[in-house]
Protein backbone atom coordinates (compact mmCIF):
# COMPACT_ATOMS: atom_id res chain seq x y z
CA UNK A 1 0.00 0.00 0.00
CA UNK A 2 1.03 3.21 -0.86
CA UNK A 3 1.27 5.56 2.42
CA UNK A 4 2.23 9.33 2.24
CA UNK A 5 1.19 10.82 5.51
CA UNK A 6 1.43 10.06 9.22
CA UNK A 7 -2.06 9.56 9.13
CA UNK A 8 -2.60 7.53 6.55
CA UNK A 9 0.66 5.19 7.80
CA UNK A 10 -1.88 5.27 11.24
CA UNK A 11 -4.85 3.99 9.65
CA UNK A 12 -3.19 1.39 7.94
CA UNK A 13 -1.46 0.11 11.41
CA UNK A 14 -4.69 0.19 13.11
CA UNK A 15 -6.43 -1.40 10.27
CA UNK A 16 -3.76 -4.38 10.66
CA UNK A 17 -4.47 -4.44 14.41
CA UNK A 18 -7.86 -5.15 14.00
CA UNK A 19 -7.30 -7.36 10.84
CA UNK A 20 -5.25 -9.21 13.27
CA UNK A 21 -7.42 -9.29 16.31
CA UNK A 22 -5.44 -7.95 18.79
CA UNK A 23 -5.86 -4.69 21.23
CA UNK A 24 -3.84 -1.77 21.80
CA UNK A 25 -3.18 -2.98 24.81
CA UNK A 26 -2.06 -6.23 23.26
CA UNK A 27 0.37 -4.47 20.86
CA UNK A 28 1.81 -2.51 23.76
CA UNK A 29 3.06 -5.49 25.57
CA UNK A 30 4.71 -6.59 22.99
CA UNK A 31 6.91 -3.99 22.64
CA UNK A 32 6.89 -2.58 25.97
CA UNK A 33 4.96 0.54 25.71
CA UNK A 34 1.84 1.69 27.61
CA UNK A 35 -1.59 1.22 25.30
CA UNK A 36 -1.67 4.71 25.92
CA UNK A 37 0.96 4.84 23.49
CA UNK A 38 -0.34 2.91 20.81
CA UNK A 39 -4.02 4.65 21.34
CA UNK A 40 -1.63 7.94 20.01
CA UNK A 41 0.14 7.40 17.24
CA UNK A 42 -3.17 5.60 15.95
CA UNK A 43 -4.80 9.48 16.80
CA UNK A 44 -1.83 11.56 15.91
CA UNK A 45 0.79 9.82 14.25
CA UNK A 46 3.00 12.96 13.64
CA UNK A 47 3.94 13.31 16.93
CA UNK A 48 5.07 9.79 17.28
CA UNK A 49 8.97 8.99 17.56
CA UNK A 50 10.45 7.16 14.76
CA UNK A 51 11.39 4.32 17.42
CA UNK A 52 8.43 4.32 18.46
CA UNK A 53 7.02 3.96 14.91
CA UNK A 54 9.16 0.89 14.41
CA UNK A 55 8.14 -0.83 17.62
CA UNK A 56 4.38 -0.86 16.64
CA UNK A 57 5.26 -2.03 13.27
CA UNK A 58 7.54 -5.35 14.22
CA UNK A 59 4.68 -6.08 17.31
CA UNK A 60 1.61 -6.47 14.11
CA UNK A 61 4.52 -7.72 11.80
CA UNK A 62 4.57 -4.67 9.36
CA UNK A 63 7.68 -3.10 7.70
CA UNK A 64 8.30 -0.07 5.87
CA UNK A 65 9.97 0.26 2.19
CA UNK A 66 11.19 3.76 0.91
CA UNK A 67 11.19 4.56 -2.87
CA UNK A 68 11.89 7.17 -5.16
CA UNK A 69 8.16 8.89 -5.94
CA UNK A 70 7.07 8.06 -8.97
CA UNK A 71 8.30 4.75 -8.62
CA UNK A 72 6.15 1.75 -10.13
CA UNK A 73 6.56 -1.45 -7.73
CA UNK A 74 4.90 -4.46 -8.69
CA UNK A 75 2.32 -5.65 -6.00
CA UNK A 76 1.38 -1.70 -4.63
CA UNK A 77 -2.02 -1.75 -6.75
CA UNK A 78 -3.73 0.53 -3.65
CA UNK A 79 -3.37 3.91 -3.22
CA UNK A 80 -4.90 6.14 -0.93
Amino acid sequence: MLVTSPHQLAITVRNQRKQMQISQADVADRVGLRQETISAFENKADRTKLDTLFRILAALNLEIHVVPQGTKVSGWDKEW
